[in-house]
């Protein structure tokens, strides 16, 4: 049987969730792609929308392993899927061709931190400073660039918020595609006029919460 440009069986790509599944998550997708197309998924009780045959988004965890050829970790917001994912890509062979194997779980997963980052440095007007997290209320993308704040400063960070989604403590939550919250400083969770969940800020400060994010700020916070 022949899958796209491989010689290669259903069966055999079935081999790799056989040799994997013992040790995911249940909840962890699995999918394979080669020559920029998906050849195998295997979709867990979260669906995603993907689909064999698909092409492979050029944003996408796949695309960067096919690309660099090297193990990869990433969040992924949903402009991409179009839920946020925690991804992990791996470069293996098929048929003598590249490919990129790919495990796909929730967001709100996260393999054991090293350490979490204690401080950020910021940068405001010429001068850099070191910030402690916990004293950072949230952080923004904007205009391509990303941006801290505490009570009362803003500075301008190196890192993309993807970054600091997997390094930062366990009180920082991403609510938006623009946006992670230290949960300490929520005043209160609310409904706006379009029924949409906005975020106050104990500073009177509202941050929209986007509808990819509700499932995760729910199970965190538990309401």
């Amino acid at each position: 049987m022949k899958i796209g440009n491989l010689n290669v069986s259903k069966e055999g790509l079935e081999q790799f969730k056989l040799i994997l599944e013992d040790w995911l998550p249940k909840d962890a997708s699995l999918a394979i792609a080669t020559d920029n197309t998906y050849i195998y998924y295997c979709p867990s009780i979260h669906h995603i929308h993907l689909k064999t045959g698909e092409y492979v988004h050029p944003d996408s965890i796949a695309a960067q392993v096919l690309k660099h050829r090297k193990k990869t970790e990433l969040v992924l917001d949903a402009s991409t899927l179009g839920v946020p994912y925690y991804t992990m890509g791996y470069p293996i062979t098929i048929d003598q061709q590249d490919a990129a194997l790919i495990i796909i779980l929730p967001s709100t997963y996260f393999p054991e931190k090293q350490q979490s980052f204690k401080f950020l440095t910021g940068k405001r007007d010429e001068d850099w400073t070191p910030i402690p997290v916990k004293q950072i209320s949230y952080i923004e993308s904007l205009q391509k660039r990303t941006w801290f704040y505490t009570d009362n400063e803003q500075f301008k960070s190196n890192m993309t918020l993807k970054e600091l989604q997997t390094k930062l403590p366990e009180y920082f939550l991403r609510i938006h595609r623009s946006y992670i919250l230290n949960i300490y400083y929520i005043k209160k969770i609310s409904r706006d006029l379009t029924s949409n969940f906005v975020v106050e800020l104990k500073n009177g400060e509202e941050l929209p919460v986007s509808q990819s994010y509700i499932h995760d700020l729910r199970r965190a916070l538990e309401f």
